[in-house]
């Protein structure tokens, strides 16, 4: 797969479906999720919609850039945020994350795209409207939230098994990857899906190191709600009822606070992206960013 090298020292690993001649859309992956969280299957139904679709590694997990050695230790930020005292230093933020796709969107040579994003990725594609929405030509916001800690508040089962260290070993880590059930879609979670997915991450690159500066860089870029309640960008918010790590009020303050957005609550959806769901998500995703080209 391809590799971008950005002028901020990082190399970013992606992968592109469809015509590079159609609309960009750039699909961003959440918490310590490899771009396999964009399952390929889906990625090419949001091509078929017209659109060149990129899918890439964020920093600190896949095949990117790792930045080892750099130790934080997020819950003494978070404590800080919710005391409102100075967040600890962090080796880096939601905005570098989003610079990164920035970076990409370059190295690709694309002026304006459209940009996709679950969980920490919603978190990331909010932050690049807010910092570079001269790049941006609509924003997709999926099972994420506002940096608010008062919104979006996952359950403690959710939030004991999302922060469980993954086991080393790899019949094991393909065993835990079952802990998804706590927050995935009630009607249509497949465990054998899950594990297939967790093998091909594990194969492709097992790194846990990098989950507590991605959750460092979460709790310290803080609340985005004023700057989203003045985002001048077409927006789209996503998300799922049966949602228990990122709760639908997360997805439905986004969608409030953001000048136009539309909001699809779908009563089947967890904080995952089913198979039967694909159809849904490519048609609402393509269909969101075809408006966007008519206005």
């Amino acid at each position: 797969m391809p590799r971008a090298a950005l002028s901020s020292g990082i190399e970013i690993e992606y992968e592109a479906y469809g015509n590079p001649d159609d609309p960009t859309l750039l699909v961003v992956s959440g918490y310590t999720s490899q771009m396999l969280g964009w399952d390929a299957g889906l990625v090419e139904l949001l091509a078929a919609q017209g659109l060149h679709v990129v899918r890439f590694d964020n920093r600190d997990v896949g095949l990117s850039t790792k930045l080892d050695g750099e130790a934080v230790a997020p819950m003494k930020v978070l404590r800080a945020v919710l005391d409102g005292e100075p967040v600890p230093p962090v080796p880096y933020t939601l905005s570098e994350m989003a610079a990164d796709a920035v970076g990409l969107l370059d190295h690709l040579g694309v002026d304006r795209a459209h940009i996709a994003g679950v969980s920490m990725g919603g978190m990331i594609v909010q932050t690049m409207a807010i910092e570079h929405p001269e790049r941006i030509a609509s924003l997709t916001s999926i099972m994420s939230s506002i940096g608010d800690q008062r919104v979006g508040k996952p359950t403690d089962e959710a939030r004991q098994a999302l922060l469980a260290p993954p086991p080393s070993e790899r019949a094991a880590y393909i065993e835990a990857a079952l802990r998804a059930q706590v927050w995935a879609s009630r009607r249509y979670f497949d465990g054998e899906a899950v594990q297939t997915r967790a093998a091909a991450e594990f194969d492709r690159c097992f790194y846990p190191q990098g989950a507590t500066r991605q959750l460092a860089a979460i709790y310290a870029s803080g609340d985005r709600s004023e700057k989203l309640a003045r985002l001048d960008v077409p927006t789209l918010v996503i998300h799922g009822r049966d949602d228990t790590l990122i709760t639908p009020s997360g997805g439905e303050r986004t969608a409030e606070l953001v000048p136009g957005s539309r909001y699809l609550l779908l009563s089947d959806m967890g904080h995952d992206m089913p198979r039967p769901l694909w159809p849904v998500f490519a048609e609402s995703i393509g269909g969101h960013t075809r408006i966007v080209a008519t206005t």
